[in-house]
């Protein structure tokens, strides 16, 4: 099995230089815009596969974001130029989840993301679990999830990944910096220590080969080839 993890593009929170102005759950800037339409054709034109050559297969057999808006903004072309549907994994959300820290006596307030009906108004062709519900799916009443909590929902995907090593597949996972991080740390058995970030810019992409035996190469990692010098970011 090989992974290409892809992070999202460059965000409205990303860009932001006064972070009291931050979005719970934040769209794309224009700029993030721009990258998300230069990795969807880089992908449909094999470019991810680099250094190997291109075989014939789908360059990708499965393609999967999270739930937050600026993955699946980033996820939309990707899509379009594969003609594969996008299936929505809860779990790789971002840390911490929709939430804001208000400087006020409201505190840490946690808000519910997109519900199914509202998501696929907004993403239609999007393929949903079936627990996916109508009130969202972040509990306002969670607030900000903890980094250990996150870290241990990293552990769960990376788990979850390894049981597909013996796939013949490609798997594209769109997802966020810090959840990103966290996921290469578990699937590699590092601690998730704050000493080592393993940081991806905008839509920068992670190439990953999965063994039966266990093995796991990587073989490149925050790839932006696909980028000009004025996107990276």
């Amino acid at each position: 099995m090989e992974l290409f993890i892809i992070r999202h593009g460059q965000s409205f929170n990303n860009a932001l230089e006064d972070v009291s102005q931050r979005l719970a759950d934040p769209p794309l800037t224009e700029i993030g815009e721009q990258q998300a339409e230069r990795v969807g054709p880089y992908i449909a034109a094999g470019g991810h596969l680099f250094p190997a050559d291109r075989d014939g297969r789908p360059m990708l057999d499965h393609l999967y974001t999270s739930a937050m808006i600026r993955t699946m903004q980033t996820t939309q072309p990707i899509s379009k130029a594969l003609g594969l549907a996008p299936e929505i994994w809860v779990d790789i959300h971002e840390h911490g989840g929709v939430y804001l820290e208000h400087n006020d006596e409201r505190g840490t307030v946690g808000y519910p993301g997109l519900g199914r009906g509202a998501l696929l108004e907004r993403f239609p062709g999007y393929v949903l679990p079936d627990n996916f519900s109508e009130d969202g799916w972040w509990s306002a009443d969670k607030g900000a999830e903890p980094v250990n909590v996150a870290h241990g929902r990293a552990i769960g995907v990376a788990a979850a990944l390894c049981n597909r090593r013996s796939e013949d597949s490609r798997i594209g996972l769109v997802s966020h910096g810090g959840f990103i991080d966290s996921l290469l740390k578990a699937l590699f058995n590092l601690l998730p220590s704050p000493a080592l970030a393993l940081e991806h810019q905008n839509t920068a992409i992670t190439r990953l080969a999965f063994a039966s035996d266990g093995k796991i190469a990587m073989d490149f990692m925050n790839h932006t080839e696909h980028l000009t010098d004025e996107l990276l970011t």
